[in-house]
């Protein structure tokens, strides 16, 4: 909600440059649909979309994939580049970021070092531009250097776990047809998917009021945590997309913060894991993050670039850490063995060791140049996951130019980053810290708000 000029310009041109890099990559945030969108997560404001958007040139790229697809339609770019100086656009954010306040301008700048490297994977798309070393988009997008994932303590208890419930295992062979055997008895009945998952909203959401909300500012309190809608997509390359829309206005002109939810219809997922999603997705997750920043935004305690939140940054790198953590918020813990109950326990577990497997899939990929059914294998046998998911983190999550290079390594990143956090502060510190309530933050610059030494600004939830 610009209200000064200073504001207008920044606002001005992180539109620009958000949605120009979105639609050179052929992202659409005003699809209601994850198949639609791709960088710019979430338009909230009610601002007017920039030209980067509605110029003629950009439903056109739009339409063609943009540098994403196998097969580039260079003169749709080339139009659309014409028409949309995105370079510039970074730039001024980044001048821009100078002038905002220490905690806000090293946010901006960070957003602006990871816009960077996705507007040099472009150039590297097009062959106009050297490749991208894999080490600078990791850096970029979480803070730090690229690192292998380490399966074993978590495959150790899950062994644990499993043989406390008549699930036996010897050998890693064996310890993989455990877990499948597990999965299979308690696997999701796809025809109850929105009955579950309102189960376990109701039971979640009551968990937050109980654990998170009274840490919270009192404006906040009474914003919908879960106005989410589960509906049911065939052949999706994710397991799922969680769409914040944001749109919606009651008669008063207040945001109704609702989403969709939309769930990949082949997923084989287990009721303890499918729990942790909704954790993850909804409440205390993502929807509820969303719906505590787009709040604040409304009553202009944030600014316009809370409205614009996008994948492969380091603030999306922290809205995977509070996702993963979220089912434990709810349940007012820190370490998955206080949950209540070994199938939540395994469930959870799981669920985190897929996100070490999204980290390795990247590091096997980009920083080994493994082949695909190596890493299928690697994903399968040492970090347990389905066969689906396997396939899909080794291959379309993976072998992704932009999102296997600086997205897959943000899950892991943002969990272990955000588990230490509240291991180390109380909930009535951390909390706020994480949800936006003392200023909009990222995996770096939350370090700030709590007085954490050694941040440092940049240099310049799909699943």
């Amino acid at each position: 909600m610009a209200t000064n000029a200073k504001e207008l310009q920044l606002a001005r041109a992180t539109a620009t440059a958000i949605l120009g890099i979105d639609t050179l990559w052929g992202g659409d945030v005003m699809n209601p649909s994850g198949i639609g969108r791709f960088i710019a997560d979430s338009w909230f404001s009610d601002e007017p979309l920039p030209k980067a958007y509605q110029h003629p040139a950009a439903a056109k790229l739009r339409q063609s994939g943009g540098v994403a697809g196998k097969k580039i339609d260079v003169s749709a770019v080339d139009a659309y580049l014409e028409a949309v100086d995105i370079p510039a656009a970074i730039g001024e954010l980044n001048a821009a970021a100078g002038n905002t306040g220490q905690l806000r301008g090293a946010y901006v700048q960070g957003l602006c070092e990871c816009l960077g490297v996705m507007w040099d994977l472009v150039q590297e798309r097009l062959g106009r531009g050297a490749a991208v070393p894999y080490e600078r988009c990791v850096t970029a997008s979480t803070g730090a250097a690229p690192t292998p994932s380490d399966p074993v303590a978590k495959r150790e208890r899950i062994a644990e776990l499993l043989a406390r419930q008549g699930y036996r295992s010897a050998t890693r062979a064996q310890l993989l047809a455990a877990v499948d055997a597990w999965r299979r008895e308690r696997m999701v009945p796809k025809k109850s998917i929105a009955m579950l998952a309102d189960a376990c909203i109701a039971q979640f959401d009551a968990g937050s009021a109980r654990h998170i909300v009274p840490c919270l500012p009192k404006a906040l309190r009474d914003v919908p945590r879960a106005n989410i809608q589960f509906l049911a997509i065939e052949n999706a390359w994710f397991s799922g997309s969680m769409n914040y829309i944001g749109r919606a206005r009651n008669r008063d002109g207040s945001p109704q913060y609702e989403a969709t939810y939309e769930i990949n219809a082949a997923l084989e997922i287990s009721v303890p894991e499918f729990m942790q999603l909704v954790s993850h997705e909804v409440v205390p997750g993502h929807v509820t993050n969303f719906a505590w920043i787009q709040a604040l935004y409304a009553r202009r305690k944030l600014g316009f670039e809370a409205t614009v939140l996008t994948m492969n940054t380091r603030g999306a790198a922290l809205s995977e850490g509070i996702a993963n953590n979220a089912i434990l918020m709810a349940f007012g813990v820190t370490e998955v063995d206080e949950l209540p109950g070994v199938d939540l326990q395994l469930g959870t577990l799981l669920a985190l060791l897929q996100d070490d497997a999204k980290n390795q899939s990247s590091f096997l990929t980009w920083e080994r140049n493994w082949a695909q059914d190596k890493v299928r294998g690697v994903l399968r046998n040492e970090f347990l996951c389905s066969d689906e998911r396997a396939d899909k983190l080794s291959g379309a999550w993976g072998r992704h130019p932009l999102l296997g290079r600086m997205y897959l390594p943000a899950y892991r990143a943002g969990t272990v980053k955000v588990a230490a956090l509240r291991r180390k502060h109380a909930p009535e510190k951390i909390i706020p810290a994480l949800y936006g309530a003392l200023g909009l933050v990222d995996l770096v610059t939350i370090d700030q708000v709590l007085g954490v030494g050694g941040s440092r600004g940049g240099s310049g939830r799909k699943r």
